[in-house]
């Protein structure tokens, strides 16, 4: 079992900084947290695929909110 982490803001200019102090609080090794500069409408975010590509049964995934893993929730 491993943990991952993700982090999103909608673009460059937002500030992630919030979201991986809380991810690394939980804690979690920088290099399982993913961060995409990317709207949550379309789950076609770089970060995203490759976070998913990662993921195995049994892992554990962690999002400061359900929000940052996208928009629809039906396809969350």
């Amino acid at each position: 079992m491993a943990a991952y982490g993700y982090a999103r803001v909608s673009s460059r200019d937002q500030n992630v900084r919030r979201q991986l102090d809380a991810l690394q609080a939980f804690p979690l090794s920088k290099r399982n947290i993913y961060i995409d500069h990317w709207t949550g409408a379309t789950f076609d975010r770089p970060q995203y695929r490759a976070l998913m590509r990662r993921l195995r049964a049994g892992d554990v995934l962690v999002v400061t909110s359900i929000d940052r893993l996208g928009r629809s929730y039906a396809e969350i």
